[in-house]
């Protein structure tokens, strides 16, 4: 009861890339260094995730630059010399994206090694995620489909092959992230749920979704501040969540204006990854803030639906300041699984 994990991505060490910086490029351009560097630091963030007392682990993200082109990168249909500057998640950025120049295709596995590798660094449960299709579509420019809907199940028949070989692996969880659900509310009841029940479809492994309001970075921090006293965003999207095949629904709540009672919108029937760390700021949280955060959750759901979680990655963040906050979440569950 209480199981805690983190919503995937922790600070690559300063020998693998550039701390604290989204898209760091790789500190080494020789492929054995490299290699040898992600092993490493992959190593490391299981082991920072255990001694914090975090129960279900991940591998950081530490093989991946970017958490959406870290699959793009090997999926044909893509021309990733051809870039096209547009605007994402509804503008709030502009990015330089990839082009799908043809017919998407999946010609082997992604990130199976990197799972196999993990899964052999720890007995804990092990989780993995993959961008859902909607916030691939989002980060890449079209000249083949011109069909948000049609090119997300392009993608999530994509998803769902590779989901299915790193269950084989040993994955316990698949987790894919959604921010872009956050951002287009009336496409989610529709094209979007479509597409993740079948990036999810047959897989034989705990499901999630993961939807935040992005990393602590300026441009966030600056549409955080637009929407207003009560942040009403999952309100429009949980109920078509609730009717999903998903299993657990990844929420976001330390530090940020989402009223809790939004969690009964999902009507008992999903798990919820209950965000009690705030990934916008240098402090870690002690670990009684953590427990009030699940203490509030189980005011609106059962403890044994409860899962504490950060709100959303923490690879910007510096590497001493992510230790404390995994510590703090550790250890603030631990209160509250005592009290129960």
């Amino acid at each position: 009861m209480l199981k805690t994990t983190i919503t995937g991505s922790l600070p690559k060490p300063s020998w693998l890339a550039q701390p604290e910086k989204l898209w760091a490029p790789w500190a080494s351009d020789d492929p054995a260094q490299l290699q040898e560097a992600k092993h490493d630091a992959v190593r490391l963030a299981i082991l920072d995730q255990e001694q914090a007392g975090i129960d279900i682990v991940t591998d950081g993200e530490q093989s991946r630059q970017h958490f959406v082109h870290g699959i793009l990168e090997k999926i044909e249909g893509i021309d990733f010399e051809k870039k096209t500057r547009i605007g994402i998640r509804d503008d709030r950025y502009d990015a330089d994206c990839p082009t799908v120049v043809s017919a998407l295709k999946r010609s082997g596995s992604i990130h199976g090694d990197e799972v196999k590798f993990a899964r052999a660094q720890t007995d804990r449960d092990l989780k993995f995620t993959m961008p859902g299709p909607m916030t691939i579509v989002d980060t890449l420019a079209d000249e083949y489909y011109g069909d948000r809907p049609k090119m997300a199940m392009a993608f999530a028949e994509i998803l769902n092959e590779e989901a299915k070989e790193l269950v084989a692996a040993g994955v316990d969880a698949l987790q894919f992230d959604e921010p872009a659900f956050n951002v287009y509310l009336d496409a989610v009841p529709t094209w979007g749920v479509e597409a993740l029940n079948r990036a999810v479809d047959g897989l034989d492994c705990t499901t999630a979704v993961h939807i935040c309001y992005g990393y602590g970075i300026e441009a966030n921090l600056q549409w955080k501040a637009t929407l207003g006293d009560v942040w009403d965003q999952y309100a429009a999207i949980l109920p078509a969540l609730a009717g999903s095949d998903i299993e657990q629904v990844s929420l976001e709540f330390a530090g940020s204006r989402v009223p809790m009672e939004v969690i009964k919108l999902l009507d008992g029937k999903k798990d919820v990854l209950v965000g009690a760390i705030d990934v916008t700021t240098l402090t870690a949280e002690s670990p009684e803030e953590v427990a009030a955060v699940i203490r509030n959750a189980m005011e609106y759901t059962s403890p044994e639906r409860i899962f504490p979680c950060t709100n959303c990655g923490m690879v910007p963040l510096p590497r001493e300041v992510s230790q404390g906050k995994l510590r703090a979440l550790g250890a603030g569950a631990a209160l509250v699984r005592a009290e129960l």
